[in-house]
């Protein structure tokens, strides 16, 4: 908790310091990779960097953990963490990388705010960013002991045993052990990260949902080739697409993630769109594995249905799971070959489907589907713990769903 001396100056410029924390991260990302290079090579999605994903959720974070202390002085903010520190796990981070973090954001901040930054407030905030750095190196000094790794050793190589084209852009790999080390099961919803070598000899980190539950020697995800539209197209998932082939030996780490599968019992309803049906394919698998009796709804909304990547493993799935449904939406019209439940045109409007009751709703797409329809959700009655959302992107902060 903040400190009694640090909560005034803090909740007195929390309002400033917000107003210009996009230019703080901007500025201190810029300066910390001139100072530390390295953090560039195997650490920091530098397509993040470019499309300014990563510096908007550094700036949501810091702003929420600094809003919460103040909000609840009686107590620390952690679970604003969750899902920061799962990735920080996935990425192998180590806690002395936290102390140039501090310094370079410390520098950031006096750079933009100049002289406002009295030793006051500089005391005040530097107590704010070891409440949260310390936070998150004790949750994932946590995670990495449930999994029996340290940073060093959260890596793992993997043989590409398959490569399956689901859709024009969308690609499948199917990786099997090449050691003898006990493989560590996944829990539903978990991804990995992908750690490859660009052509410039840079290692790049990407994660990626898994999309079939564990048989004890392999791992399944599934890539979609990222066009750039006016940007640079994704350098990792192309490579991957372009240049990994059955044979191939890929670094992956151990599954991390946060929004997992529910096991209260109660009924499941996966709401996706896109490629944001790959952690939810991953459910169903476990769901499947599990000899599951649960009442499933799965509602997924594409383009058509040549575009449904994973489509007939999801099919598969439902058609196994006794008391499944699968509901679809295409933009190019109500047209499909599958036995699925319902088909309809246009975007997903869940009036069109009866929707169990006393469900946990679980949802994975573009943020434009997900706002509205988390929405239409709390409007219904849903509480907002039963909605559990899985972001594509560096974390949680800029879904702005809450």
């Amino acid at each position: 908790m903040l400190s009694n001396t640090a909560r005034p100056v803090v909740a007195a410029t929390l309002p400033v310091v917000a107003q210009h924390i996009g230019d703080i991260t901007q500025r201190f990302y810029k300066h910390m990779f001139a100072e530390h290079p390295e953090l560039l090579d195997g650490v920091f999605n530098r397509g993040n960097q470019a499309h300014g994903d990563q510096q908007q959720a550094l700036a949501g974070s810091i702003a929420a953990f600094a809003d919460g202390l103040v909000q609840t002085p009686e107590q620390s903010p952690d679970h604003l963490l969750n899902r920061i520190a799962h990735k920080h796990a996935s990425l192998g981070i180590r806690p002395d990388q936290y102390r140039i973090v501090h310094d370079n954001l410390m520098w950031a901040i006096v750079d933009v705010l100049g002289d406002a930054v009295t030793p006051e407030v500089a005391a005040a905030w530097d107590e704010v960013y070891w409440l949260m750095a310390n936070a998150l190196i004790n949750q994932e000094r946590g995670l990495y002991s449930a999994r029996g790794v340290t940073p060093e050793t959260v890596w793992r190589k993997w043989e590409v045993e398959k490569k399956i084209k689901e859709t024009a852009d969308v690609v499948t790999f199917v990786l099997k052990r090449v050691d003898d080390r006990l493989v560590t099961t996944s829990l539903p919803g978990q991804y990995v990260t992908v750690l490859m070598t660009m052509p410039d000899g840079v290692r790049q980190p990407r994660q990626y949902s898994l999309t079939r539950a564990d048989d004890g020697e392999h791992r399944q995800f599934s890539v979609k080739r990222v066009h750039g539209g006016g940007e640079p197209d994704g350098e990792m998932s192309n490579l991957l697409h372009d240049s990994v082939e059955v044979g191939d030996v890929l670094t992956v780490s151990l599954p991390y993630g946060d929004v997992v599968l529910d096991d209260s019992g109660r009924p499941v309803v996966f709401a996706t769109a896109g490629i944001g049906i790959s952690p939810m394919a991953g459910m169903l698998s476990h769901l499947v594995q599990a000899e599951s009796r649960l009442p499933i709804t799965m509602l997924h909304a594409d383009a058509d249905e040549a575009s449904f990547a994973l489509r007939r493993q999801v099919v598969s799935d439902i058609l196994e799971l006794p008391n499944a449904e699968l509901y679809v939406w295409y933009d190019d019209g109500a047209v499909t070959n599958e036995p699925v439940t319902g088909v309809f045109p246009g975007l997903m409007d869940i009036e069109q489907v009866e929707l169990p009751d006393d469900a946990v709703y679980y949802m994975c797409g573009p943020l434009a589907f997900m706002q509205p329809l988390r929405n239409r959700l709390l409007e219904r009655g849903v509480p907002p713990q039963d909605i559990q959302y899985e972001v594509f992107g560096p974390d949680l902060w800029q879904a702005d769903l809450d």
